[in-house]
């Protein structure tokens, strides 16, 4: 009994150092990653707008699917990854609820371009990034992607919205937030 418990604890001594490393190691979610790399592939090939900013965005933070469903109170959810240089850096959901004359249902994904580390730093900081509170967020349409230039770039944040699919009609008050998931 002695013999096993010196054992035991000698077999733990040995082990405790490599402790730490498996702790501190994230959690991955290899079927994200890959949907929101294809997701934003996707939207860079595209759209000439999200090619520009890519070149010059810190990182991008992409959910590849928002499931958005509504009659008279509404609600949006989904999940994305924060990419820099090709890699994954963080998990993120999004949440939406919704209130107001609306009914339906749709799907979408969106891409939002962090373009300066102060704006990368506010989403890494809060306790939830609400969309229209902290950095400014421009959401590009068409008629803003074509005046794009590199010398127009000046605000945080830039959000696109791509591949909507269903159909969602109404009219009502919505908030989002954005959280990282531990």
């Amino acid at each position: 009994m002695n013999l096993t418990r010196r054992a035991l604890v000698g077999g733990l001594a040995t082990v405790a150092p490599l402790a730490p490393a498996f702790a501190a190691a994230p959690k991955t979610d290899p079927a994200l990653d890959r949907a929101a790399a294809a997701a934003l592939r996707q939207l860079i090939a595209g759209n000439p707008a999200a090619r520009k900013l890519s070149e010059n965005a810190v990182a991008v933070l992409v959910f590849p699917k928002i499931v958005k469903v509504g009659f008279l109170l509404g609600g949006a959810y989904g999940e994305g990854a924060l990419r820099q240089s090709g890699s994954t850096l963080s998990y993120y959901n999004s949440a939406a609820g919704s209130w107001g004359l609306q009914a339906g249902a749709q799907w979408f994904g969106y891409a939002l371009f962090f373009m300066n580390a102060a704006a990368l730093k506010y989403l890494d900081q809060s306790q939830g990034f609400e969309i229209g509170v902290g950095p400014s967020v421009v959401v590009v349409d068409q008629g803003l992607a074509r005046k794009m230039t590199s010398t127009t770039l000046t605000q945080d944040i830039y959000a696109f919205i791509f591949n909507q699919k269903g159909i969602m009609a109404g009219l009502g008050i919505e908030g989002s937030k954005i959280t990282k998931i531990q």
